[in-house]
């Protein structure tokens, strides 16, 4: 069986590691790995070898990770969406009781109090400068009902929270997921209006990129907290300091600190602590793992953000033909006239395709020799063809 050289380029949890099955080598210092594994470290000017099929995200966010040219290069990209939900969902129940019940304020004054006072009745008086009201009726809107959005909703509701759900991609899959009391919003406006808490739990992108902006943030509610436990540059500082000045924003609570949000007032800044538990990190490190191993071995897609997800089933007793290649005309004709030309017997063929990007599977009756490989290869449009054997 061959044998596959898997690259860890960051502290990737042992105990998953230790699931990876004998036919792969974990080698922190491979030149010419097979698979990279990584969580956070920033990719973009790393230079990728031929050999590299695939990237693992123990994560979800893919922004260190350069998709374009992996796209280019016949690189899958995939990551571990979900994998890290219920500790964000657990972060999210904290920053909205640390900002709601002023606990960030109540901890710095209470670190200045000294052994020698009379803390007892400092305490005692001290404390009415921090009251802060209970989450239980209170109205928000959770923006974006993707696997951390879903449990952040139905937990509010769990509070006792009036809840409602923004998310124009809302797929059927999560939507089975949400309470029935969630509501649904299809106006952004309104709901920064009426709610007293938003939470963000959408992926930052160019289209994202200050979501939260001076014409919601001018017409919100008045002691509005505006939790981000999503992604930096979601929220414009700029406008956001403006409204908390103007006593329009109660709280922020980030989990990604900046020069600017250190420097707010009413902000509680979290060092991204969003995934930090040892169950995200080993649920992460296992999804892109149990992916990476299926792909290399069987060419199926999981969780892919650059190439279409497919699942072909186990590559065994035949041989399989898997082809990543631009999503244009005439590419499945070309490839099953080469394999008619050389008379090989197509027992199975399916394509998908992903925006710009498409994938190919074939199972075969007959053995590939390499110049129909080449051939295919110099399809106009194809940038990787792999030859897999399952278990033969």
């Amino acid at each position: 069986m061959k044998e596959y050289v898997i690259k860890p380029i960051n502290n990737i949890d042992q105990d998953a590691l230790d699931t990876i099955p004998e036919c792969f080598v974990v080698d922190p210092a491979a030149e010419n790995p097979d698979a990279i594994l990584v969580r956070s470290r920033d990719m973009h000017e790393m230079d990728f070898s031929s050999n590299l099929k695939f990237i693992g995200r123990a994560g979800s966010g893919v922004n260190n990770i350069p998709l374009e040219k992996c796209s280019g290069e016949g690189i899958v990209v995939c990551n571990a969406p979900g994998a890290n939900a219920n500790g964000v969902k657990e972060l999210v129940a904290l920053a909205m009781i640390m900002a709601s019940r002023n606990v960030a304020e109540a901890l710095k004054w209470t670190e200045d109090l000294r052994p020698d006072q009379e803390i007892k009745t400092l305490v005692e008086t001290g404390k009415k400068e921090f009251v802060g009201p209970e989450l239980y009726g209170k109205t928000v809107g959770v923006i974006g009902l993707g696997e951390i959005g879903a449990l952040v909703a139905n937990m509010c509701v769990d509070f006792g929270m009036e809840v409602y759900g923004y998310d124009p991609f809302l797929t059927v899959k999560h939507a089975w997921d949400l309470n029935s009391r969630i509501k649904r919003s299809n106006n952004l406006k309104l709901l920064f209006q009426q709610c007293d808490f938003i939470t963000l739990h959408i992926p930052f992108n160019e289209d994202t990129r200050n979501f939260v902006n001076a014409k919601l943030l001018k017409n919100a509610k008045p002691g509005l907290c505006l939790v981000n436990m999503a992604r930096g540059g979601l929220v414009d500082t700029n406008a956001l300091k403006q409204a908390i000045d103007q006593n329009i924003i109660s709280h922020y609570v980030c989990d990604f600190p900046d020069e600017e949000t250190l420097t707010m007032e009413r902000t509680i800044n979290i060092p991204h602590l969003g995934a930090s538990t040892p169950e995200s990190e080993y649920n992460a490190a296992k999804m892109v793992i149990d992916q990476m191993v299926d792909y290399l071995k069987n060419g199926n897609i999981h969780n892919s953000v650059n190439f279409p997800n497919f699942d072909f089933g186990v590559c065994n007793g035949y041989s399989r033909i898997t082809v990543l290649h631009k999503n244009i005309p005439n590419m499945i004709g070309q490839i099953t006239n080469i394999l008619a030309n050389k008379e090989i017997n197509i027992s199975r063929l399916s394509n998908r395709h992903k925006e710009n990007w498409a994938y190919t599977m074939i199972d075969i009756d007959d053995k590939i020799k390499k110049d129909t490989v080449q051939a295919i290869y110099d399809i106009d449009g194809v940038v990787r063809i792999r030859k897999l054997n399952g278990n033969k």
